[in-house]
């Protein structure tokens, strides 16, 4: 009979932060999203922790510029303080990753983490540095430039200690450390063997300088932005998204209120060339710089076209002339010949952005509701699992057929008919072999100080979902794909309908209290009582033995 040889103590953590409900997006949001498919330039922000990064910069930078931005923060915040509950370390660190991440949903940047723990208050970069492990952690942040690909690098802190916190000043000088190494091939070269990957230089890199506490290091020769415009797209102006944004950082009471009117930015120049008009000077940041310059024309004046004729009251007479941009990129830019295989990936990136980017506008202007939803949060490994795969087509009749794909199985609806749901149940399978549900990062447990995060492909990531459903809808000619998570769902008579992430779990569980036992070695006849709670996930006809 197989013996189950019991794990000492899993740790399975889990935050119960509720997980998004399905997005919904006004008419007006559909063309901001619109307009960001001419638009090729990126920013990665870096600093230490959360709460570090200026959400109205980034706001300003995602929503008005309509560049991709990005948020490096080197830790998780795990050594912070905790206003809304007594969790600390590592319990703390997965709090305020929801944080960041909720912060991201509002300002409209993307998040990334490098592999860094924080320790606590640290007295100089030094002592961080050795701490976290400088090589390593410069190496999480070359990957996530040479993955990013940003055209401009932008430091929360300065190089020389302003900033105070020795994290901060250590995340400026790693910052300045992988804007070198990221373009140098030489350096950090085993993540160069990972598809699409290649050595990369941004255009620049700058330090936003700031002014609060008794520290003021903004200049008048500095480079100016205003960031306080309004967006009439999105009804607020950069300095109320970004306090919506900022005050998810809920632990910390970081609450603020809106701001309006004209709020400048000041930037000095690290690395590369100075901006002397934009923060983009000199960057392309049209088709052109893929390298095609009649097909870079023809996919700019489509989206031009759809842009121009965009009328609120009909969005989804997008989708057919969207869904054919998409197959003439496809087409025309990847199928060109390049000089480099860094011209290549770049412009493999930079497709496969505005592809995924433009199914989801497809899918949204169509109205196209599709949730898979389990019929239970904990599912255990090398069981089934039901899934309630739900359907709607809510504003169009271009789509007569949706297939909806997860855990092995397929539910397929024909005939649909506009804004008459359909619901199918299927029951998938969970490989035995599969890993249980756990923040990717907890997975072998600190290293030092830094999380031991040993598959390349995930470091960087806020964290990771396995368990997605692929979504099949055909427009017109074209084969349009995306991805929904699969969750489950309940209803709270206070809350209403909530989401929480499917969770995968092992057989068993078995906890020993307490779970650490100290013995004299000089004492052989010592014992100790050791309770241990068993629990059945599923049922299991195998033993154990403890």
């Amino acid at each position: 009979m197989k013996k189950l040889l019991m794990m000492v103590c899993i740790f399975f953590a889990v935050i119960y932060t509720n997980a998004q409900s399905p997005k919904t997006y006004t008419s007006s949001e559909l063309l901001q999203q619109l307009k960001k498919l001419n638009v090729l330039g990126s920013v990665l922000y870096v600093a230490a922790h959360p709460d570090d990064e200026n959400t109205r910069l980034m706001a300003y930078l995602a929503n008005e510029k309509l560049y991709r931005t990005g948020y490096l923060s080197l830790t998780r915040g795990d050594g912070g303080q905790n206003l809304i509950g007594d969790e600390q370390g590592i319990d703390l660190g997965l709090i305020r990753t929801q944080e960041l991440l909720a912060a991201r949903r509002v300002d409209g940047a993307e998040q990334y983490f490098s592999r860094a723990y924080d320790f606590g208050y640290s007295k100089s970069p030094e002592e961080a540095m050795r701490i976290w492990g400088h090589d390593e952690i410069l190496s999480d942040v070359v990957w996530v430039i040479r993955k990013f690909r940003p055209d401009v690098i932008i430091c929360r802190f300065p190089t020389t200690g302003e900033g105070g916190h020795g994290h901060h000043t250590a995340s400026a000088i790693l910052a300045e450390e992988a804007y070198e190494a990221a373009a140098d091939p030489t350096k950090f070269p085993e993540q160069l063997t990972q598809s699409g990957i290649t050595a990369w230089r941004a255009t620049r890199l700058l330090w936003n300088t700031f002014n609060f506490g008794n520290t003021n290091t903004q200049r008048n020769d500095q480079f100016k932005v205003d960031v306080g415009q309004f967006n009439p797209l999105l009804g607020k102006s950069y300095g109320e998204i970004a306090a919506q944004s900022r005050s998810q950082h809920k632990s910390q009471g970081f609450g603020v209120p809106s701001q309006r009117g004209v709020v400048l930015e000041y930037f000095k120049t690290l690395k590369g060339s100075a901006p002397v008009i934009d923060l983009m000077d000199g960057v392309d940041i049209s088709w052109r710089r893929t390298g095609n310059t009649d097909a870079a024309k023809a996919i700019t004046k489509t989206i031009d076209s759809i842009v121009n004729t965009y009328n609120s009251q009909k969005p989804d007479l997008i989708a057919l002339p969207l869904a054919n941009w998409v197959q003439r990129m496809m087409q025309e830019i990847l199928a060109q010949p390049l000089a480099n295989d860094q011209l290549k990936a770049l412009n493999n990136s930079y497709v496969n952005q505005k592809i995924n980017a433009a199914n989801e506008l497809i899918a949204n202007s169509l109205g196209i509701f599709a949730e898979a939803a389990a019929q239970n949060q904990l599912n255990v490994k090398g069981d089934s699992i039901k899934i309630n795969v739900t359907v709607n087509v809510r504003n169009s009749n271009l789509v007569n057929r949706i297939k909806v794909s997860t855990f092995g199985v397929s539910a397929v609806f024909d005939s649909l008919a506009t804004n008459v749901s359909s619901s199918k149940m299927v029951t998938g399978f969970i490989d035995e072999l599969s890993e249980a549900t756990q923040p990717y990062w907890l997975e072998n447990g600190l290293k030092d100080g830094r999380f031991n995060v040993t598959k390349q492909r995930m470091i960087g990531l806020p964290e990771y979902n396995a368990y997605q459903a692929l979504v099949e809808l055909k427009v017109g000619d074209n084969l349009m794909n995306h991805y929904r998570p699969v969750q489950y769902k309940y209803t709270d008579p206070v809350k209403g309908e909530l989401f929480q992430p499917v969770q995968v779990v092992n057989p068993v569980f078995v906890n020993a209290s307490p779970s650490l036992v100290l013995f004299n070695s000089n004492d052989k006849k010592q014992k100790k009582l050791v309770e241990f709670d068993v629990q059945f996930n599923s049922k299991l006809a195998d033993s154990i033995q403890l």
